[in-house]
């Protein structure tokens, strides 16, 4: 098995696809916050797609890892050994068919090892986009108001001066030495799953600005771009048993190796403020209908994901094409789609959601990507107010059928326990779950999930037909277990 580096590459074989252009020429246009797993498979393979053709040398990026500690360090140092290359798998059997050795990354740094050069990359010329995958929790957002936080430690950190810790006092303070220098401001691009996600992204940025100075965030109004988007592949956690067992099969013995579903989609604004790769050659969709194919995802896709997910892992699975298994759990999607959500989801033009929903269906039960449901389940009071709360809003204001959402609300809570009905455990993460929210739920109280300040703007408490729904629920699980009170739901 070869080790994975640029002295190794003509010597992988014709199942491997690699990288043809000259990587030697490449300079890095696009400097990428958050270089997980998806970004990897979705942007990373986008922008290798381009670099294949004449004109992109200029449009290779540079990762940067915002977090410390010995994973992001060995990261860091993973990237080095290989030269920045890396491999995606797509997972369309439990024998791995495609792999392709990504190329797209020159350059890759730790931040906080070296925020100075970080800056520099930044404030370089030839940047000309900024791109994020920092999860919808890095945007520092207060739940209830939406406004940016700017009392959050790192972010007072930030404002007071010296290296930056955040993503938006680095990006600001690369904005401001451009603004000396007089050159244009880079375009900000965010590939988050977040409701207008280029909008998020100005506000966290102007406000941060205009805490450092307001004419530098008056500037940034005025000349930069911050497009919308929708993103949408799975990419699935990769152990260490199986990113062994993927090297042996393709002979590429790749420290951070990821995985993929064949599916892959991306919509974006054609917005950008100096410049943009040709990404129509990777199968982008450039398109004015951004939020309509973000609802689209995000209520219908996204929201099914949360909604099988905790009462699968209740139910005893612990990969999401498990759960699929369960006819029951095909049954609430596809109740949850007829009746709650496609009424009130608006799609993009000429657009089919059965289709859509159908290959949802496809892309969950695939059983080669082995995607934990505890993945999609972590952080799930922050995602279940951005994917069900427009729904659960607009059901309440309308007097409708709350069963499913109450469903959806009550095994939340029960999944909080960290214990499945068989008794077996499981590890919560849960970080917008502070201190007295968690003594309050071990108090007992089942409202006390209602009660989480992260769902303070779902205004749950206020709408009795909720209660009452989601009260009888609880009632049903604590006596009867997740299993039969889903077969009940769906009578």
């Amino acid at each position: 098995m070869l080790k994975l580096g640029r002295s190794t590459l003509a010597s992988f074989g014709p199942t491997v696809a690699k990288p043809t252009y000259d990587r030697n020429a490449l300079r890095p246009g696009i400097v990428h916050f958050g270089v997980g797993n998806f970004h990897r498979v979705h942007q990373g393979v986008a922008i290798d797609a381009c670099l294949h053709h004449a004109g992109h040398e200029g449009w290779a990026f540079c990762g940067v890892g915002l977090t410390d500690g010995p994973i992001a360090r060995a990261k860091a140092e993973a990237y080095r050994r290989q030269d920045n290359l890396y491999t995606v798998t797509t997972l369309t059997s439990p024998t791995p068919k495609e792999t392709q050795i990504i190329g797209a990354m020159v350059e890759y740094l730790h931040a906080p090892s070296a925020p100075e050069e970080v800056l520099a990359r930044l404030a370089d010329r030839a940047t000309r986009i900024v791109s994020l995958t920092i999860t919808e929790g890095g945007y520092n957002l207060d739940e209830a108001s939406g406004a940016f936080r700017l009392d959050e430690p790192d972010v007072r950190l930030d404002l007071a001066g010296g290296a930056p810790k955040t993503v938006f006092g680095y990006i600001v303070g690369a904005l401001a030495r451009r603004r000396r220098a007089g050159l244009p401001p880079f375009t900000v691009m965010s590939c988050d799953n977040l409701q207008r996600n280029g909008d998020v992204s100005r506000h966290c940025v102007v406000t941060f600005a205009r805490a450092v100075d307001p004419e530098l965030a008056d500037w940034i109004e005025k000349n930069e771009a911050f497009p919308n988007s929708m993103v949408d592949r799975i990419a699935p956690q990769v152990p260490e048993d199986e990113r062994q067992r993927i090297a042996r099969s393709i002979g590429v013995d790749d420290l951070v190796a990821a995985t993929c579903e064949p599916y892959t989609s991306w919509v974006i604004e054609d917005h950008f403020s100096a410049g943009r790769p040709a990404l129509e050659l990777a199968g982008v969709i450039f398109s004015n209908e951004v939020p309509a194919y973000v609802a689209v995802k995000g209520r219908l896709s996204n929201a099914a994901h949360m909604l099988m997910c905790y009462p699968a892992l209740l139910m005893g699975s612990r990969f999401v094409h498990e759960g699929m298994r369960q006819h029951d759990i095909r049954r609430l999607l596809y109740k949850f789609w007829e009746l709650d959500a496609r009424p009130l989801v608006t799609a993009p033009s000429d657009y089919s959601v059965d289709n859509f929903t159908d290959k949802v269906i496809e892309r969950f039960a695939n059983p080669a990507i082995k995607d934990q449901l505890l993945r999609v389940a972590h952080d799930g009071a922050s995602k279940i107010v951005v994917f069900h709360g427009e729904t659960i809003a607009q059901l309440i204001a309308a007097g409708r059928d709350l069963d499913r959402e109450a469903f959806l609300l009550a095994c939340f809570g029960r999944y909080l326990a960290g214990v499945d009905d068989n008794g077996a455990r499981f590890d919560i993460v849960e970080p917008q779950i502070g201190e007295t929210d968690w003594r309050r739920l071990r108090q007992g109280d089942s409202l006390a999930v209602l009660d989480l300040e992260a769902f303070q703007a779902l205004r749950l408490r206020q709408s009795a037909p909720f209660i009452e729904a989601y009260q009888n629920i609880c009632r049903q699980l604590a006596s009867q277990g997740t299993a039969a009170t889903l077969a009940r739901l769906l009578m």
